[in-house]
């Protein structure tokens, strides 16, 4: 076991020795620190080992120096004999040194003259290389700084790609590059801020421009729409050049531009056609487009942009307060947005994408609602029709002035239509205050005509023909009075004045002629109508002038026919048009008319009204005076004058004699009839409580007055006794207590061959106990009577019967 220990631990040690001989000396130490790290006392051993291993080199070596030491002593020997020769070559070498030192000492100065030369040729090259690429550079920056000096900004914005592309990158290690790169981004927003100051500068001035753009813009399409007429007139009458020509080109409604007009060649070509470039200078909103696209911040500048217009259309939308009160309010508002339309028009085809058509649509279409609602409100407070009719001449001009922009119109012309109705309704106001001044003034007699100059005339203005009144000598009178051919030609004139609203409107003439008839027949059904019913009416219009309003709506009817025929030949539209519409003349004055009778039946009422208030009986009379009441007669005096009158009423055919013999025939009946019936009421009042049997006669003798007026016959026409039979009631009762016939009537009573047929119980009864109070109160002794109490007690059977009667009749009912 120990043997083999000492065995191994003298290989080891024979491994180590073999590590140091063969290791380099730095690498030692891990060797040696393994001879301490085995066993206790191996380094002794190891140092044995490393002893014999040191005695066997030094005998190698002794070996080796024996074996060479002849050939180094040798080797000495032909040193030292060479040693001698050595030194005198270090001599020869020395000298020939110092020699070529002394000769190389110029050689080599100019040499590095020459390299110092050289180093400053190299770096001038360089420089100059350097200061090449540095100098476009330096060039471009300052062509920049003169671009923005001269405010080229969108110029300057090409050189700033290209110094940033092309020829900063090439020196960019140079500070004043570096400095350079810096700069150009806040060049690039204050070319922005400049170039959105000039926007807004723009946008200003296009604001305060848009009148003048929109009143040329409007005035150019009013002279096309008027040189298309004349145009269009001077193919039918067979010319063949036209009148006007557009920049030396037939005209188009899309083309947006304006018209040179003239009527000979030279003109033509002298007048300036002016545009909304010739008024606005739109270059900033290009210039800035151009430098916002090379940002590549477009879109923000077309948001920008279309949210300015979008305000700028808001305000320009918003009318003023007053606008309604002049043309030049409305031709203004208008001027203004036909001016931003037009701008708006120009911008979307000038450029690319700024606006687009879908946005101006938009645009137009918020715009249009706003405008027919503006219209709509300020148009309903003009009263007066020709504001309302220039107003319709300017819509139109403005919706052909946008159309031929190629903006939809055909709400503007369905505006049209409504603002059509209100000029209508304005047209008969105006109308209705001229009917009121033409009846006003007129004196409502026949027209006097002194010889044939002034029947012309009459009949100039008025369509009437009358065989028998041409055939009379001069002067004469025509029937109707003046009112009636001032009213004729005033329809006229309102006819013409209906007329120009329908002018322009792009509708048929049957459209038109319909409208025509429809608006005529407003004013005839509703605002003559009105005025003749209101005319009719006036306190101051006696029996006279209503007769002489019933021979003019008469003629006015008969001239119905000639205001059709004056309608078709304005519109040149047939009446046997299965949808034309038929003038309704002919009602109105019928039903004006029928009023006038009715007025007439009226006044004569009321006039017997008056006079039976001025009725002051008696009732308490012993006996009659023996002759009618004075108020009575006057009364009669009064109707049989009257009714001469109704001698005025047409009858020159068979039509008029039968209408005036009915009119007159009517009136007199019903004052017949209300006479009657307010005598009767007289008698019965209940504020009247006694009646004695003067009184009754005295009445008698006034009825009797009514029924000899009546059967002499005040209007011709009535058969037998009929005006009679107004009295009959009245009479029969009068018979009945002047003949104190009661046991007749009480036997009779209810059978259709009674003498008192008409005489009722109520009746009879109330005026006979009017007369039974009065036989009490009349004399005190008059029930000493035996006559006086005979009376009395039949007045007290036939009250009972009478009673007994009406009782019976109320149970019956």
């Amino acid at each position: 076991m120990a043997e083999s220990e000492i065995l191994e631990s003298i290989t080891e040690h024979e491994r180590i020795l073999q590590e140091i001989e063969s290791t380099d000396t730095a690498c030692v130490g891990p060797t040696l620190r393994s001879v301490y790290d085995d066993q206790p006392n191996a380094h002794k051993r190891f140092m044995e080992k490393l002893d014999a291993r040191i005695r066997n080199h030094d005998r190698e070596i002794e070996k080796m120096c024996n074996f060479h030491h002849q050939g180094f002593v040798d080797a000495i020997t032909e040193l030292l004999k060479v040693r001698a020769d050595a030194e005198k070559l270090m001599v020869q070498v020395t000298g020939t040194n110092r020699r070529l030192q002394d000769a190389g000492k110029e050689v080599t100065a100019q040499t590095e003259e020459m390299i110092r030369c050289r180093v400053q040729q190299r770096n001038i090259a360089t420089t100059v290389e350097k200061l090449q690429l540095c100098i476009p550079v330096l060039e471009m920056y300052s062509k920049l700084k003169e671009q923005l000096d001269s405010k080229r900004y969108y110029a300057a914005l090409k050189t700033m790609e290209q110094l940033e592309n092309i020829y900063i990158p090439r020196v960019s290690k140079y500070r004043f590059c570096q400095i350079m790169a810096e700069t150009l981004p806040k060049l690039r927003e204050e070319i922005k801020e400049i170039s959105m100051s000039d926007l807004k500068d723009f946008l200003e001035s296009i604001r305060k421009h848009s009148d003048k753009i929109g009143e040329t813009a409007m005035r150019q399409a009013q002279q096309h729409r008027t040189f298309n007429s004349a145009v269009q007139k001077q193919a039918s009458m067979g010319y063949g050049k036209p009148l006007y020509m557009l920049n030396g080109k037939a005209p188009s409604p899309e083309s947006g531009v304006a018209l040179e007009l003239g009527v000979d060649e030279e003109e033509e070509h002298d007048d300036e056609v002016l545009t909304a470039q010739d008024l606005v200078d739109f270059s900033p909103v290009f210039r800035c487009l151009h430098i916002y696209t090379v940002l590549g911040d477009r879109e923000t500048f077309e948001n920008y942009y279309r949210k300015q217009r979008r305000k700028q259309a808001r305000l320009v939308l918003q009318p003023q307060s007053s606008m309604h009160e002049t043309v030049e309010g409305y031709r203004k508002y208008f001027n203004q947005i036909v001016g931003f339309f037009v701008v708006e028009d120009h911008i979307l085809h000038a450029t690319q994408g700024l606006v687009t058509r879908a946005y101006t649509d938009e645009l137009w279409n918020m715009a249009l609602s706003k405008i027919i609602a503006v219209l709509r409100t300020h148009s309903s407070y003009c009263s007066d029709p020709d504001l309302v009719l220039e107003l319709k001449n300017l819509i139109v001009i403005f919706a052909d002035t946008l159309q031929g922009y190629g903006f939809p119109v055909n709400r503007l012309f369905d505006l049209l239509f409504e603002i059509r109705d209100q000029y209508n309704e304005t047209l008969l106001k105006k109308w209705a205050g001229v009917f009121r001044e033409i009846f006003e003034s007129d004196n409502y007699s026949p027209i006097p005509v002194e010889n044939e100059e002034e029947y012309k005339t009459v009949i100039s203005r008025f369509p009437f023909h009358d065989a028998e009144i041409e055939k009379q000598q001069f002067p004469k009178k025509l029937p109707m009075s003046q009112s009636v051919p001032q009213v004729y030609i005033q329809v006229k004139e309102f006819i013409y004045a209906s007329l120009k609203f329908s002018e322009s409107l792009h509708r048929s003439s049957t459209e038109i002629d319909d409208m025509l008839r429809k608006s005529t027949n407003l004013l005839l059904t509703r605002t003559l109508s009105s005025c003749l019913q209101n005319l009719i009416k006036k306190p101051h219009i006696g029996l006279t002038e209503l007769v002489q309003i019933i021979i003019n709506t008469t003629h006015l009817e008969q001239a119905c026919k000639y205001l059709e025929d004056f309608i078709t030949n304005i519109t040149n539209v047939s009446p046997e048009t299965i949808h034309t519409t038929r003038l309704y003349g002919l009602s109105t004055f019928k039903d004006a008319r029928h009023a006038a009778e009715g007025e007439i039946y009226t006044k004569l009422n009321q006039k017997i009204d008056e006079f039976i208030q001025l009725a002051d009986y008696e009732w308490t009379m012993s006996e009659s005076d023996g002759r009618a009441s004075g108020y009575l007669m006057d009364l009669i005096n009064f109707l049989r004058s009257t009714f001469q009158v109704f001698t005025h009423l047409p009858n020159n055919n068979n039509d008029h004699a039968a209408m005036s013999g009915k009119v007159a025939q009517t009136a007199c009946m019903s004052a017949c009839k209300h006479l009657s019936t307010s005598l009767t009421q007289m008698l019965l009042d209940s504020g009247l409580k006694q009646i004695s049997m003067g009184a009754i006669q005295q009445f008698n003798l006034d009825v009797m007055q009514c029924e000899l007026f009546a059967s002499s016959e005040p209007v011709p026409g009535f058969q037998g006794d009929t005006l009679q039979l107004a009295f009959i009631d009245l009479r029969q009762l009068l018979d009945l207590f002047m003949v104190w016939d009661w046991s007749t009537y009480l036997a009779d009573y209810g059978q259709p061959t009674s003498k008192y047929l008409r005489v009722n119980p109520s009746t009879a009864l109330a005026l006979l106990e009017k007369m039974k109070d009065t036989s009490k109160k009349n004399n005190i002794f008059s029930q000493f009577r035996k006559n006086d109490r005979d009376k009395q007690k039949l007045i007290e059977t036939v009250v009972k019967q009478l009673r007994s009667l009406v009782n019976g009749m109320s149970q019956h009912t």
